[in-house]
């Protein structure tokens, strides 16, 4: 099952924060690991997004979360996903 990383974040940007959780929570290569991570901190729940961050092979960035969706979606390929 593939994942389209636009839609995903597109969501968060919308609100709607469960339906970007469900899409994204099965999928484990890097950006999705850090859109996982995202969500987290847009939650609240630092913990649980460094541990996604970790999965991702990166640190979480300090930034706020306005900046990491704006970061994220700059690291969506040609083709947005």
């Amino acid at each position: 099952m593939n994942i389209n990383h636009r839609k995903t974040l597109d969501l968060a940007r919308e609100g709607h924060w469960q339906e970007a959780h469900e899409r994204v929570q099965p999928h484990y290569d890097s950006l999705s690991c850090q859109i996982h991570a995202y969500l987290h901190r847009v939650e609240g729940d630092d913990w649980n997004a460094d541990y996604w961050y970790r999965k991702a092979g990166v640190q979480r960035p300090h930034n706020s979360v306005e900046e990491e969706l704006e970061r994220l979606y700059g690291l969506l390929g040609e083709n947005g996903q």
